[in-house]
């Protein structure tokens, strides 16, 4: 049995099949995640024989961490090893990518939910790995505590916690790594219960985003979702005829369903929904192309639009210039759409915003922690 990904009312059924009381399955799930003890041993909260129990007949998998790499700005990009999950003879063995970012006042952990990526947006070079699999929810929930517990410590008092050993006073989770999100659904929103659980890892679901390509019946069942993150949409097209070349995906879900999708979403009253646009040079960035898109997204309430420059890789596009950026910022604010430049993290180490393809660097690794 697996325990790494399991829900509480899960564990909770697991010890009744074991002749333990329920409540010990409440045990284990806070000292998974609100403690983040990964080790049955350590999990003090427990009596001695049903640890014992557990050692021999249950699983708590972690990702082997492979490889470090650390940027010139501090941010470091995991390169995660997985194992074929015991329980699910048919999957293969994979390698992912999650990368930690470090912030006065904040930390940010950006972790994938697929190994490699079915959507094929022609600006990624995770699109170039093809989908190898769907990733389960305690391969998921394992990317934000390997890097919590590996750059924090275990905490003694849980999760929600600030100072040393808990969570930061603001730990964000984005779901922009590897792959497409609501193209595993159901792992991943098994994941974000845990992640969004005060009893559980204790994230606050306004600092945890959840990215997609647009898709539509995966965007129309998160609106139904009674714990859910907040929502961001790659954009990156003006029009269908620019986003069905750069994004194939558009041909499924052209932009008028997308918005349409978008316009029905129930945002919370704290909420903004998040368009990001990686800026093209001399694709998508002109100032005709800034105007198509706030005429797009006008119809839509509280919105923000990022502003990725594209990160250099082993693909055929250029980066904006500065000039055109502010341009196309203006533009955009100018028409009250706010409007921000993100500039990614850790370039130099192949961690920014698609980048992530497992590709080696010239940088010496990190040395891998025990």
């Amino acid at each position: 049995m697996e325990l790494l990904g399991k829900s509480a009312d899960e564990l909770k059924a697991y010890c009744q099949t074991l002749g333990e009381p329920a409540y010990r399955g409440g045990q284990i799930y806070h000292a998974l995640y609100a403690e983040r003890r990964l080790d049955v041993a350590a999990m003090s909260n427990l009596p001695a024989a049903l640890r014992a129990k557990l050692a021999a007949e249950a699983n708590v998998t972690l990702p082997t961490v492979r490889q470090k790499y650390r940027s010139a700005d501090g941010s470091v990009r995991y390169l995660f090893g997985l194992s074929a999950p015991a329980e699910q003879t048919r999957m293969k063995a994979a390698a992912v990518e999650a990368v930690f970012m470090p912030s006065e006042g904040r930390q940010t952990i950006c972790i994938s939910t697929q190994a490699g990526c079915a959507v094929d947006c022609h600006f990624c070079l995770t699109a170039q790995l093809g989908l190898i699999r769907n990733l389960t929810a305690g391969e998921i929930v394992a990317q934000v505590l390997v890097p919590l517990i590996e750059m924090g410590g275990t905490p003694s008092g849980g999760a929600g916690q600030s100072g040393e050993g808990g969570l930061e006073a603001r730990t964000n989770v984005v779901l922009m790594g590897q792959g497409e999100p609501l193209l595993n659904f159901e792992n991943v929103f098994a994941a974000l219960r845990i992640l969004l659980d005060a009893k559980g890892v204790g994230l606050s679901p306004k600092h945890v985003t959840l990215s997609t390509s647009g898709i539509v019946p995966g965007i129309e069942r998160m609106a139904k979702e009674e714990v859910r993150p907040k929502l961001a949409i790659s954009l990156n097209a003006s029009n269908d005829e620019q986003r069905d070349k750069l994004m194939p995906i558009n041909k499924k879900y052209p932009l008028k369903e997308l918005i349409g999708a978008c316009r029905k979403y129930p945002l919370r009253n704290w909420e903004h929904l998040t368009f990001e646009y990686v800026m093209l040079g001399g694709l998508n960035d002109s100032a005709e192309d800034a105007r198509r898109v706030a005429k797009l997204l006008a119809p839509l309430k509280r919105v923000k639009i990022n502003l990725i420059p594209w990160n250099p890789g082993e693909l055929p596009f250029a980066e904006t210039s500065e000039e055109r950026l502010e341009e196309f910022r203006e533009i955009l604010t100018d028409r009250d759409m706010p409007a921000f430049v993100r500039y990614s993290r850790g370039r130099d180490v192949m961690a920014a915003c698609g980048q992530l393809a497992l590709k080696e660097v010239k940088e010496s690794p990190l040395r891998v922690m025990a």
